[in-house]
C-alpha cells in the first residue's frame, strides 16, 4: 500500500487532528484524494462536476493558516464532497436533472457554506437521481453511480454518490440529505454511516413548506466519529428554517460514553407494515443473535404503524407539487418519470387527503413515541433487499408482493421518517449475497446525541465480533472503467 493510500484509510477525526498538529498537509491529503478520484471514479461514477484547481489553491491556503497557528475550523483541510442536491458557489450543480445541466450558483446553500466556514475545502459533487427522487442515484445528466462492491448493482439514493465515495476512500467526509431514507439506504448499501438527524437539527433553507418535517439534510461517514465531526460543523439554528432550534453543535464531537449493558432495545424485521426478502429477514436475526447479548434487553417487538404507505403517499406527494408545479407545467417532459409520477399523484389529492395524512401521522407518530416508554433503541434492517442492478429503476416486487410505486420498497426508513425519530444506518456485515447489510437505528424523539452514542458503543463493539464488522470493497476490482455508467447520459453537462 502506497503511503498516499494509507493517508485515506484513516479516519477524518484522525486527519484533522494530523492536520492541526502539523504533522499532515492539506495539500498532500488532496492530492491523494484527486488520485484516488481519478483511479476509481470510472468504476463506479460517484463523483460528478469537479473543481480541483479551486481546491488546490485553498489547499494550500490551508496550510498556510495552519503554519501560522491561527484558530482552525473543525474541517480544516478535509476535502469534502457535497451531494448534487445542493448549492455550491461556482460549481456545476445540477440536481440531476437535464433542467439544470449547466447551472452554476453564485452561491453556497446554507449547509454548504457552513461546512465551507468551519474549513472544508470542497472538492467535487456527489450523484443523485434527478431531483433526489428514488433510491437509485441515477439520473440523464451525469449518468448512474455502481456499488462499490459490485459496479453492476446500485449504490442506493438519493446520497449514492456520497456514499459510494466515502466506501473507497476518495474523500474522508460527504454530505447528504434525507426524505425516505436518502441517507440511511445508501449507507446501508455502500457499507457506510448515513445519519438522519431530527428535523431542524441541520436547517435547510431549500425545503419549500418550511414547517414540514420529511425532509433533512445531515452527514455521512465511514465511522459513528467521522459522521459526528462532519455533524457538528452543519447543526447551527438558522432564521432559514422555522424548524431549527438553539443547539451546541460541537456537543456532538465526541459522543459521550454509553454503557451498552444499561441500553434496553427493541426489534423488528418489516414494523409489521414493510414486505422484506426472506434473505434481509434470516440476515436481521443472524445479528440480532449475535449482539443481543451486548443489551439489558433485546426483544421482538410489534409495532402499528396504521396507513403509513398512503400517509407517506400523501405528504410525500404534496411536497412534488408545492416544489415542482412551475417546471410541470411548463416543460413536463423534462421532468424523470420519477418526479412526474410523483407530481401527478399530488395534484390528484383533495385537502381532505392532505388532512386526513397529517392527522395519521400524527397518531403514528404518538404510538411510536410510546415504545420509548419501555425501550431505549428500535433496530430494523435499513433496507429491505440486497442491492439490485442499477439498470433497474427500482424493486417492484419484495417477497412476491408487488409494489405500488417505484418507492415503496423504501418503506423500512420511510415510515421513521414519519415519526421524526432520528436515525442511523450503520454497517453491521454482510447479507445473504455477501453485499453489505445495514443496521436501521432509532432513538428517541429529539434524542440525537443519545442515539450516536449509542451508535457509537455499538460500532466499537461490533469491531470485535465475527460478522458484525463494517465490510470493505476490494478496491482492485475497481480498477477497470465501466462505460455502461454513464450510457443513460443524453448531453454531458458543461462542467466549469
Amino acid at each position: 500500500m502506497s503511503p498516499a493510500s494509507e493517508i485515506l484509510t484513516l479516519s477524518a477525526v484522525e486527519l484533522r487532528r494530523r492536520i492541526g498538529s502539523k504533522s499532515l498537509s492539506p495539500v498532500e491529503l488532496l492530492e491523494a484524494c484527486i488520485e484516488r478520484i481519478g483511479a476509481l471514479n470510472p468504476a463506479i461514477n460517484a463523483i460528478t462536476a469537479t473543481c480541483f484547481e479551486r481546491a488546490r489553491a485553498e489547499a494550500r491556503a490551508a496550510e498556510a493558516a495552519v503554519m501560522r497557528g491561527e484558530a482552525l475550523g473543525l474541517l480544516h483541510g478535509l476535502p469534502t464532497g457535497i451531494k448534487d442536491l445542493e448549492d455550491t458557489a461556482g460549481l456545476l450543480s445540477t440536481y440531476g436533472s437535464p433542467l439544470y445541466r449547466d447551472h452554476v450558483p453564485e452561491q453556497d446553500g446554507a449547509m454548504v457554506a457552513r461546512v465551507r466556514a468551519q474549513g472544508a475545502i470542497i472538492v467535487a459533487k456527489t450523484n443523485t437521481p434527478e431531483f433526489g427522487a428514488g433510491a437509485n442515484s441515477r439520473n440523464p445528466v451525469w449518468g448512474a453511480t455502481g456499488n462499490p462492491f459490485n459496479p453492476t448493482l446500485n449504490a442506493g439514493g438519493s446520497s449514492g454518490g456520497s456514499a459510494a465515495a466515502l466506501a473507497v476512500d476518495m474523500l474522508p467526509i460527504c454530505t447528504g440529505s434525507d426524505t425516505g431514507g436518502s441517507l440511511r439506504i445508501p449507507a446501508a448499501k455502500c457499507g457506510v454511516v448515513g445519519f438522519r438527524p431530527s428535523p431542524g437539527l441541520v436547517p435547510v433553507e431549500r425545503r419549500p413548506f418550511g414547517w414540514a418535517p420529511i425532509s433533512v439534510v445531515g452527514p455521512m461517514g465511514r465511522t459513528i466519529g467521522e459522521t459526528c465531526l462532519l455533524l457538528a460543523a452543519q447543526a447551527a439554528m438558522d432564521p432559514c428554517d422555522p424548524l431549527s432550534y438553539p443547539v451546541d453543535p460541537r456537543s456532538f464531537l465526541l459522543p459521550q460514553p454509553c454503557d451498552l449493558a444499561s441500553l434496553r432495545v427493541a426489534w423488528t424485521e418489516d414494523f409489521r407494515v414493510c414486505a422484506v426478502d426472506p434473505g434481509i429477514r434470516t440476515t436481521m436475526r443472524q445479528r440480532i443473535a449475535s449482539m443481543r447479548h451486548l443489551f439489558r434487553s433485546c426483544d421482538q417487538v410489534t409495532f402499528d404503524f396504521g396507513e403509513a404507505h398512503r400517509c407517506f403517499d400523501v405528504i410525500r406527494a404534496v411536497s412534488y407539487v408545492g416544489r415542482y408545479h412551475d417546471a410541470y407545467q411548463n416543460n413536463r417532459d423534462a421532468l424523470g418519470p420519477n418526479v412526474r409520477a410523483n407530481y401527478e399523484l399530488g395534484a390528484a389529492m383533495s385537502l381532505a387527503d392532505f388532512a386526513w395524512a397529517h392527522m395519521e401521522q400524527t397518531r403514528i407518530y404518538r404510538n411510536f413515541q410510546a415504545t420509548f416508554q419501555d425501550y431505549d433503541l428500535v433496530l430494523s434492517p435499513t433496507t429491505p433487499v440486497s442491492p439490485f442492478p442499477w439498470k433497474q429503476l427500482y424493486a417492484e416486487e419484495i417477497d412476491g408482493q408487488k409494489l405500488a410505486n417505484y418507492y415503496q420498497w423504501l418503506a423500512l426508513t420511510y415510515v421513521i421518517t414519519l415519526v421524526t425519530n432520528p436515525a442511523v444506518s450503520m454497517p453491521c456485515g454482510v447479507d445473504h449475497r455477501s453485499m453489505p447489510f445495514g443496521l436501521q437505528v432509532v432513538g428517541p424523539f429529539r434524542g440525537d446525541r443519545a442515539l450516536l452514542s449509542a451508535a457509537h458503543a455499538m460500532e466499537q463493539a461490533f469491531d470485535a465480533i465475527p460478522g458484525l464488522q463494517r465490510p470493505r470493497p476490494n478496491l482492485a476490482n475497481l480498477s477497470k472503467p465501466v462505460p455502461e455508467l454513464k450510457s443513460i447520459v443524453t448531453h454531458p453537462p458543461t462542467v466549469r
